[in-house]
C-alpha cells in the first residue's frame, strides 16, 4: 500500500473540517466589523506563535440573509495567504457548515 503525505491523503478524503482542526473561531451572529476583527487578531497573533489549524465558522447564507461573511473573510484570509502567514486555507465542507480550514503558519523558524 502506498504511502501518502498528509496533504494528499487529506485531498483523497475530502475537506478538511472541524475534526480536523486544532482551534475553532465561531463567527456566526457576530457583526461584520467585529468579525473581521477577530480574523486580524488572529493572524497577527499567529505570527508570533507556533503553527496551528483553524476552523472559522460563519453563518450561512439564507434567502433573508442578505451579504454573509464569507467574501470578507475570504479577502482576509487570502490577503494572509499571499504574506505567508497562511499555509493552507479551504472551504469546510458541508457537514461542517458555512466556514474554511485555516492552516496558519506560525512563526518562522531562525534555524535555532
Amino acid at each position: 500500500m502506498p504511502l501518502f503525505d498528509d496533504i494528499y491523503a487529506a485531498k483523497l478524503r475530502g475537506n478538511l473540517g472541524l475534526a480536523d482542526a486544532e482551534s475553532v473561531i465561531d463567527l456566526r451572529g457576530l457583526a461584520r466589523q467585529r468579525a473581521l476583527a477577530s480574523i486580524k487578531e488572529m493572524l497577527e497573533r499567529s505570527r508570533f506563535a507556533a503553527g496551528k489549524s483553524v476552523a472559522v465558522l460563519i453563518d450561512p447564507a439564507s434567502p433573508t440573509s442578505g451579504e454573509t461573511l464569507f467574501q470578507p473573510v475570504g479577502r482576509l484570509l487570502l490577503e494572509a495567504r499571499r504574506k505567508g502567514w497562511v499555509e493552507r486555507l479551504t472551504p469546510l465542507p458541508a457537514r461542517d457548515g458555512a466556514g474554511f480550514y485555516v492552516a496558519l503558519s506560525g512563526r518562522p523558524d531562525n534555524g535555532d
